[in-house]
């Protein structure tokens, strides 16, 4: 039995590039079809914590920018932009199905200090106990380079850490990790299951992400780690069709498998590539 099966207290990260065209604008198609999704997860009696990427390049596409803005200022400003529009997408499509939304912004800061982490958890276990789905994201109106988590992913595996989620599922553009490039090798094959990441796994992740969304496969891997050291079972899927996620918790193998329990080096942590995919 997958142990994404009786997985009841989840958490999902979906990146920019599964939630944007090349353009930044909404891919509104995948959007209503990933809410539905995770509204019927939650129907099924499923704590669904969702963590999103998108913001930045949500807010230049909505401000008609040719380019996502490189400068921090023109991050923020396409960020305040952009999560305006995404949090009134998802508050509309999961209020459609009988859900209530809830937006939670953070900074590393507010992770590293004891007594506003416990704030953090306490918020969001309460959400969860009151029905809602937090919607995470990095606040990146006010983040500046020492209080940003770096990307979404690793931000996704330490909320995972925090209430305790059976759980962590990061969708991405791509079915999983591959043992070569499949972009440049087609005859490259998905590893179904990984129970030890190690060096030679991180070279197979190196390399950029999108233009939308930087991240790319490395910062998965580490959060995946994250997530194993934490007893956490973590899948990287392909989001470009949400309803997969179905097989998934049917028991059904999707993407690539991270197993916790089995050893992990801790040299990930001094390879930690940052990104702002947000």
């Amino acid at each position: 039995m997958s142990p994404i099966e009786n997985a009841r207290r989840v958490v999902i990260k979906v990146g920019t590039s599964t939630l944007t065209y090349e353009n930044g604008r909404l891919n509104l198609r995948r959007v209503e079809a990933l809410c539905r999704v995770l509204a019927d997860l939650k129907n099924a009696g499923r704590e669904v914590t969702l963590v999103t990427s998108g913001a930045i390049g949500v807010g230049a596409g909505h401000l008609g920018l040719k380019e996502r803005p490189r400068d921090i200022g023109g991050k923020q400003a396409a960020a305040a932009v952009g999560q305006c529009e995404l949090m009134y997408i998802y508050d509309k499509q999961f209020s459609e199905y009988g859900h209530v939304t809830a937006q939670v912004l953070l900074t590393r800061d507010v992770m590293d200090d004891d007594r506003r982490r416990r704030n953090v958890v306490n918020t969001l276990t309460r959400l969860l106990e009151y029905g809602a789905i937090p919607i995470i994201n990095e606040n990146d109106t006010v983040a500046v380079e020492e209080i940003e988590f770096g990307d979404n992913d690793t931000l996704s595996a330490m909320v995972a850490e925090l209430i305790g989620a059976q759980a962590l599922i990061l969708l991405t553009d791509i079915d999983g990790l591959y043992d070569a490039d499949p972009r440049r090798h087609p005859e490259a094959r998905r590893i179904p299951v990984v129970e030890q990441i190690d060096d030679r796994l991180r070279a197979l992740a190196g390399g950029a992400g999108s233009s939308r969304g930087t991240g790319g496969m490395i910062t998965k891997l580490n959060a995946a780690q994250i997530a194993m050291q934490a007893g956490i079972p973590a899948v990287i899927m392909n989001g470009a069709q949400p309803f997969r996620l179905y097989d998934l918790f049917d028991g059904r193998p999707r993407g690539t498998l991270f197993l916790p329990g089995g050893k992990s080096d801790d040299s990930g942590e001094d390879r930690r590539e940052r990104s702002d995919e947000k």
